[in-house]
Protein backbone atom coordinates (compact mmCIF):
# COMPACT_ATOMS: atom_id res chain seq x y z
CA UNK A 1 0.00 0.00 0.00
CA UNK A 2 1.00 3.54 -0.66
CA UNK A 3 2.38 6.05 2.08
CA UNK A 4 1.28 9.09 2.24
CA UNK A 5 2.61 12.07 4.67
CA UNK A 6 0.46 13.91 6.67
CA UNK A 7 1.03 17.03 8.63
CA UNK A 8 -0.19 18.17 12.43
CA UNK A 9 0.02 20.34 14.55
CA UNK A 10 -0.66 19.65 18.28
CA UNK A 11 0.50 20.40 21.53
CA UNK A 12 4.00 19.62 22.59
CA UNK A 13 2.76 17.52 25.48
CA UNK A 14 0.57 15.55 22.93
CA UNK A 15 3.31 14.66 20.74
CA UNK A 16 5.00 13.41 23.25
CA UNK A 17 2.19 10.98 24.72
CA UNK A 18 1.99 9.84 21.61
CA UNK A 19 5.93 9.12 20.92
CA UNK A 20 6.16 7.66 24.32
CA UNK A 21 3.15 5.12 23.83
CA UNK A 22 4.34 3.96 20.04
CA UNK A 23 7.45 3.34 21.41
CA UNK A 24 5.68 1.30 24.59
CA UNK A 25 3.92 -0.69 21.35
CA UNK A 26 6.94 -0.83 19.79
CA UNK A 27 5.35 0.85 16.89
CA UNK A 28 6.73 3.89 14.72
CA UNK A 29 4.57 6.81 15.04
CA UNK A 30 3.57 7.00 12.29
CA UNK A 31 1.84 3.20 12.38
CA UNK A 32 0.63 4.33 16.02
CA UNK A 33 -1.68 7.00 14.61
CA UNK A 34 -2.57 4.58 11.34
CA UNK A 35 -4.01 2.31 14.49
CA UNK A 36 -5.64 4.78 16.33
CA UNK A 37 -7.59 6.48 12.85
CA UNK A 38 -8.15 2.33 12.38
CA UNK A 39 -9.72 1.57 15.56
CA UNK A 40 -11.51 4.78 15.41
CA UNK A 41 -12.91 4.26 12.52
CA UNK A 42 -13.75 0.73 12.86
CA UNK A 43 -16.11 1.08 15.55
CA UNK A 44 -13.68 -0.90 17.95
CA UNK A 45 -13.11 2.36 20.15
CA UNK A 46 -16.91 2.87 20.62
CA UNK A 47 -17.30 -0.79 21.32
CA UNK A 48 -14.67 -0.35 24.00
CA UNK A 49 -16.00 2.14 25.56
CA UNK A 50 -19.23 1.26 25.52
CA UNK A 51 -18.07 -2.14 27.56
CA UNK A 52 -16.79 -0.14 29.69
CA UNK A 53 -19.77 1.92 30.45
CA UNK A 54 -21.65 -1.31 30.53
CA UNK A 55 -18.84 -3.12 32.73
CA UNK A 56 -19.05 0.05 35.54
CA UNK A 57 -23.05 -0.18 34.95
CA UNK A 58 -23.52 -3.73 36.29
CA UNK A 59 -21.06 -3.37 38.95
CA UNK A 60 -20.99 0.06 40.48
CA UNK A 61 -22.28 -1.01 43.69
CA UNK A 62 -19.18 -3.22 44.03
CA UNK A 63 -17.13 -0.04 43.08
CA UNK A 64 -19.64 2.05 46.08
CA UNK A 65 -19.13 -0.52 48.79
CA UNK A 66 -15.48 -0.36 48.03
CA UNK A 67 -14.94 3.42 48.54
CA UNK A 68 -17.45 3.56 51.36
CA UNK A 69 -14.87 0.93 53.05
CA UNK A 70 -12.15 2.94 52.11
CA UNK A 71 -13.81 6.38 53.14
CA UNK A 72 -14.75 4.86 56.67
CA UNK A 73 -11.13 3.24 57.01
CA UNK A 74 -9.73 6.96 56.31
CA UNK A 75 -11.61 8.67 59.28
CA UNK A 76 -11.14 5.63 61.62
CA UNK A 77 -7.09 6.21 61.56
CA UNK A 78 -7.77 10.37 61.77
CA UNK A 79 -9.94 9.96 64.82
Amino acid sequence: MAKTQLGARVDEDIADLAKKRAADLGLSIGDYLARLVQDDTSGLRARAVDAAARFLNEHQSVFDEVEQAQQTARGAHAA
